[in-house]
């Protein structure tokens, strides 16, 4: 494994998304140099410049705020949080077209700039704009992929570690298929350390019971719903999942994350951009293929392709 020598980043959108992950990426010292892009100049520009005045503090690389997208080549990572927000009682899928017809355009014009870079989507319905913007600029699906669910594995080992009284890196448990309504975890293979997940005790008691996944699994899937409701956006933890997935290529880590990238011939599902465990490193994102689901577990993957495929074919009827 080699990671990259003063490594380059650019983040596309400087809303709430875009500034969260450049302030992760300077405080983890993820990138020698991070560029925050948007059309906005004088937002991008004055995001750029407040994270610049912290710079004695974080003892990172530089960053800068450009709406010119000239700025951003030469790049080795693009994180792309650029598109319309959101709203409260809105679902993921419901963005599609507005965020379809912005991809359209500027994917292609980032990919040309940078024609080596790692693209990670973030910006949502992630799984569908991936499998659009891989047809639009012909790229090889493992260096255009999507965060997928890997903020969502992160809330669901937070909430079962608070649960059993470990720390979140004892915890081993997956979501996997929509970033969204279909997403769902992988039970079967669920554990705290070495403990199957269902004989974990605490005190002597057994502390999940299999009439408990089903909440679990909500209260996850849910959980963006009730911090936009709240604050207007979710940010902070999907920057650091975004900075995440970054280290992991910037660093050649070969890590195994949930991201999700257009599979072909993963189970009998091609075509279709969803999380499933990968391999990440400088090379982009490749499916395992090893990963054993549960027959339950294979209805649920196979049904969220579904889902995800009708909303492309929708999206495609409006570009």
């Amino acid at each position: 494994m080699t990671g990259i020598e003063s490594p380059k980043v650019t983040i596309v959108g400087a809303g709430a998304v875009g500034s969260a992950t450049a302030y992760a990426m300077l405080i983890r010292g993820a990138a020698r140099d991070v560029v925050l892009y948007d059309i906005n100049a004088a937002r991008v520009r004055a995001e750029a410049l407040d994270l610049a005045h912290g710079a004695m503090f974080t003892g990172s690389g530089s960053v800068i705020g450009s709406s010119d997208i000239a700025a951003t080549a030469g790049s080795h990572v693009i994180v792309v949080t650029a598109g319309a927000a959101q709203k409260p009682g809105q679902t993921r899928l419901e963005l599609v077209e507005t965020n379809a017809r912005i991809f359209a355009t500027m994917i292609p014009q980032l990919v040309e700039a940078s024609p080596d870079a790692i693209v990670i989507v973030v910006t949502n319905p992630c799984d569908v704009l991936t499998m659009l913007a891989v047809e639009r600029t012909g790229m090889d699906p493992a260096r255009l992929f999507a965060s997928g669910c890997v903020l969502d594995t992160s809330r669901l080992r937070w909430m079962l570690a608070e649960r059993a009284g470990v720390a979140e890196s004892s915890v081993h448990a997956l979501i996997v298929g929509e970033h969204g309504d279909t997403e769902f975890p992988l039970w079967s293979s669920a554990s705290i350390g070495p403990v199957p997940l269902l004989e974990w005790t605490r005190g002597g008691e057994r502390v999940f019971a299999s009439g408990d996944l089903d909440d679990i699994a909500r209260e996850v899937r849910t959980a963006a719903y009730t911090i936009i409701e709240g604050k207007g956006a979710t940010n902070y933890a999907i920057g650091l999942a975004s900075t995440r997935i970054a280290e992991a290529v910037l660093r050649d880590e070969n890590a195994i994350l949930p991201v999700s990238t257009v599979l072909t011939g993963y189970l009998g599902i091609d075509g279709v951009a969803m999380s499933v465990p990968c391999l990440v490193g400088r090379a982009g994102a490749t499916p395992v293929r090893e990963m054993q689901f549960s027959d339950r577990e294979l209805e649920q993957l196979r049904a969220s392709a579904e889902t995800l495929t009708r909303t492309a074919d929708a999206a495609r009827e409006t570009m």
